[in-house]
């Protein structure tokens, strides 16, 4: 990684834990970051021993999405956004679409622009009460990227996607969870509890079959019932091979608690 870091990753007990490291920037987005990003994303996949992943921020927002200061706006050589978005915003959120492992984002204050749709690209939003979700794109001439057009309407139907992204306001969190654009809205005080609390229960269930929820889901979307019922099928006779899934009929034969091992 690079040597002023932006990105820290730590694993244990089967969570790795990732964290946006440039708290006085509201972790906004540099081209290093998402080299970092890209290394830490890559141990966690070297690591068999990883079973969730918990996205996290440092200080008091999120990411407040590109830092501008890392752009040229010289009219001779300005950066070329599309290029940007190529190489680094969009490989960034297909790699944590496809990742076979559940991804938890946790969320505090401002998660703007990109970094809103850093966290919708994760599969279990949990925010602080406190914490906004912003399209902040139109208020400097441009449209939601890093999969915002696609996540919002998904979620929250046409009309709400269109008032969030034409108008670039800030949505609360209770209202993100009440309109199902995310999963849940609790307490500040309560976020780091219930974060923990949810990554130790997703690394003891039986990952491939986690990944198995993660993949279908994501194909329906885009996919017709004949399509989804033959992928159903397969999925189902992939995992009806699995360790996990004979350990899981015999716990409940046994009447016991499964002892999953993600294999």
């Amino acid at each position: 990684m690079a040597d002023e870091r932006s990105v820290g990753l730590a694993i244990e007990g089967g969570v790795a834990r990732l964290r946006l490291e440039r708290p006085d920037k509201l972790n906004s987005f540099t081209r290093a970051m998402h080299g970092d990003l890209v290394a830490a994303l890559d141990a966690i996949e070297a690591d068999a021993s990883v079973r969730v992943v918990v996205l996290s921020a440092a200080g008091r927002g999120f990411c407040a999405g590109q830092d501008l200061a890392d752009l040229s706006f010289d009219p001779a050589a300005p950066t070329d956004l599309g290029e940007l978005i190529d190489r680094h915003f969009n490989p960034l959120i297909r790699r944590l679409q496809a990742m076979p492992l559940p991804i938890v984002a946790r969320v505090q204050g401002i998660a703007a622009g990109a970094g809103a749709n850093l966290a919708l690209a994760c599969d279990i939003v949990i925010a602080a009460r406190s914490a906004t979700f912003l399209q902040a794109f139109v208020n400097i001439g441009l449209v939601p990227d890093s999969g915002g057009t696609w996540f919002l309407p998904r979620r929250v139907g046409i009309a709400r996607a269109m008032g969030l992204a034409m108008l670039g306001g800030k949505l609360p969190a209770q209202q993100a969870a009440d309109w199902g654009l995310i999963w849940e809205c609790v307490d500040d005080d309560a976020l780091d509890a219930t974060v923990d609390a949810l990554a130790d229960r997703l690394a003891a269930m039986p990952t491939r079959a986690i990944a198995a929820v993660k993949r279908s889901i994501h194909a329906a979307q885009s996919s017709t019932l004949d399509a989804q019922l033959d992928l159903e099928r397969d999925l189902q006779a992939e995992l009806g091979r699995s360790a996990d899934y004979n350990e899981g009929v015999n716990a409940f034969l046994g009447k016991r608690a499964p002892r999953f091992t993600g294999r």
